[in-house]
């Protein structure tokens, strides 16, 4: 590892950028398609650039190995499950809310960490970053002019979502000592198996006639955010490591409201700048105390 130069704060802006980009894309191929089939499409286009990749520099692809079944697992809570939840979700709610709502898997990794690992313990500023965070989040929900009885459950959903990034992530600890670039493309392997059937028994999207604006956009969710992210990410994490990679965990929320507005034209109320504002600072703490402890 480095000290971090310029540079690694562009990449690291980049993949920001690059991360928030997805909740309005997503918006806009549910224009065309079934939360199903965006799942489906985003795993199948980001499994090609990890693949060639590890075709690349020679990597071995072991989804069909001995540990098939932990790659099988955590390619369905980590990837098809968040895809399919976050999709239908934000049919019904406005992307930024879903950049906000899904920026809290740090906040449920401390959680779901200080129970399942033994150096991740609770403290007092993680749990009071916790605290702040999810007080943002609740104070989201009483926004009525966004969140109402028709799209509350949407809101539950990518909540969810955001859940299953965090299992995933504890679950892929069982495979820790496989290479980055290895995990991943088996994981979006048994993804696209999964989803093969799924999207054929479910939705049949061949049968439809997409919008161009939501044809680009899936494909874009694949190869961009789905492929090429992940990549970047273990780029800034081989160079500058875990604190500084997670970084973009303040980011991509700041940045999803930004480019839903931009974009999308979508609404920013005070609450959701409040909220934007309490989960970025719950985020600070939790980080702040895992950057002591490591000190």
């Amino acid at each position: 590892m480095r000290q971090p130069k310029i540079i690694d704060y562009a990449l690291l802006t980049i993949l920001s950028l690059i991360w928030a980009s997805a909740f309005f894309n997503i918006k806009i191929a549910t224009y065309s398609f079934g939360p199903v089939t965006i799942a489906f499409l985003r795993v199948f286009f980001g499994a090609i650039p990890v693949i060639l990749l590890c075709y690349y520099k020679k990597i071995k692809i072991e989804a069909f190995s001995k540990d098939w079944h932990w790659f099988a697992i955590i390619g369905f809570i980590n990837l098809v499950a968040p895809f399919f939840l976050i999709a239908y979700g934000v049919k019904s709610v406005q992307s930024n809310l879903a950049a906000i709502l899904m920026s809290t898997t740090p906040l449920s990794s401390t959680i779901l960490g200080h129970f399942y690992t033994k150096n991740e313990k609770f403290n007092l500023v993680k749990t009071f970053g916790i605290l702040i965070g999810f007080s943002g989040i609740i104070f989201l929900f009483s926004d009525n002019l966004l969140i109402d009885q028709n799209n509350f459950t949407s809101a539950l959903l990518i909540l969810l979502g955001s859940t299953c990034y965090v299992i995933g992530g504890v679950l892929t600890l069982k495979i820790s000592k496989k290479k980055n670039e290895n995990v991943t493309g088996s994981i979006l392997i048994w993804a696209t198996i999964i989803l093969i059937p799924l999207v054929s028994l479910i939705e049949q999207p061949w049968q439809v006639v997409p919008r161009t604006d939501s044809l680009i956009s899936v494909i874009y969710l694949g190869i961009v955010p789905t492929g090429i992210a992940w990549l970047l990410r273990f780029k800034i994490l081989k160079d500058n490591g875990l604190i500084f990679q997670s970084q973009v965990s303040y980011l991509i929320p700041i940045f999803g409201t930004i480019l839903g507005y931009i974009f999308l034209k979508e609404l920013i109320t005070i609450k959701v700048l409040i909220s934007l504002t309490a989960v970025c600072m719950g985020i600070y703490f939790v980080r702040r105390a895992d950057r002591k402890k490591l000190s």
